[in-house]
């Protein structure tokens, strides 16, 4: 029996396109604009799947592969996929915002903290000698005492109000509609943030959500506010960020995600009251072992092939 044929559209680690080669006829989209179009003339009526990782899915792809069945994306984000395109066909479109969910919040976590108690400069300021000279450091803040507030519930999400309500931190959350969950609800991001100490991004990227957080939102967090943003760059206006940052109009922020990564701007990089990072927070081997796994065994699954893992 011929086996299925499978776009390639992004890297993969090697083993995971091993796995796929030993259930599809794989074929990788080229990556020279030029070569795009006779490639998909050659091979897009034959495609019924697609693996996938950054590389856009616009209408114009879509309308090369008219067999396509399923998308099987390796990111939780899927800011690069025309989704309603996707739904409007009638394509599967699985992601591995589950797979990842514990070790963003994590991240989440660590970075709350890092920003809360200040912990890079304390550690410049140990490792600089300073210690001797100043015996008491600055006082941080109490995570246990924030209100923090949430803006998006998915997975990840939910992890982080898991793990916060280990430390006592008081939790209340935004978005486009109040989900069964018994955490308080805002119906619009202004209001979370007047009500918030800190407020925690992890939504996702889309027209409704470019540049969410703006100068109105930083200002309703107030000048003692702090930001962290696991989420997407473009979530925040960055340039009303380092205004309010410049102005003091917040207090600080924790930022694993930009506007242009991996370009930051020279504002934020020198501005001691942020913890920078880059574009870590699903980055342990474990989950991206996981995140590559979902996506062979999601698109096995869907066509009735047995991996390797399972057999």
């Amino acid at each position: 029996m011929t086996p299925p044929t499978l776009l390639q559209a992004g890297d993969l680690p090697d083993w995971a396109l091993d796995e796929l080669r030993a259930l599809f006829r794989v074929v990788a989209l080229p990556a020279d604009p030029a070569d795009i179009a006779p490639f998909l003339a050659e091979h897009g009526p034959a495609i019924r799947g697609m693996a996938l990782r950054k590389t856009r899915v616009d209408t114009a792809l879509l309308q090369a592969l008219p067999a396509l069945e399923i998308i099987s994306s390796y990111s939780a984000g899927l800011d690069n996929v025309d989704v309603d395109a996707v739904k409007a066909r009638g394509i599967r479109l699985e992601n591995t915002s589950q797979v990842l969910a514990a070790d963003v919040a994590d991240t989440a976590i660590g970075l709350t903290l890092a920003l809360t108690r200040d912990l890079v400069n304390a550690d410049r300021f140990v490792r600089e000698g300073q210690w001797p000279r100043q015996p008491q450091y600055p006082l941080g803040r109490s995570l246990g005492r924030l209100r923090v507030g949430i803006v998006g519930l998915g997975s990840i999400g939910l992890a982080i109000a898991r793990r916060l309500a280990a430390f006592d931190a008081r939790v209340a959350w935004y978005g486009p509609r109040p989900k069964p969950v018994d955490l308080p609800w805002h119906a619009d991001i202004l209001s979370l943030a007047r009500a918030s100490d800190l407020l925690i991004l992890t939504c996702p990227l889309s027209d409704a959500t470019h540049h969410l957080v703006d100068a109105a939102v930083l200002d309703a967090l107030g000048p003692r506010g702090l930001l962290v943003n696991i989420a997407r760059g473009p979530v925040v206006d960055e340039q009303a960020l380092i205004t309010a940052l410049a102005e003091g109009r917040i207090a600080g922020a924790a930022l694993d995600v930009f506007e242009h990564e991996p370009e930051v701007p020279a504002a934020l990089r020198q501005d001691r009251r942020l913890v920078l990072t880059p574009h870590i927070g699903s980055a342990t081997e474990e989950t991206r072992r996981g995140m590559a796994e979902h996506v062979v065994d999601t698109l096995a699954a869907h066509f009735g092939l047995t991996g390797p893992r399972a057999a």
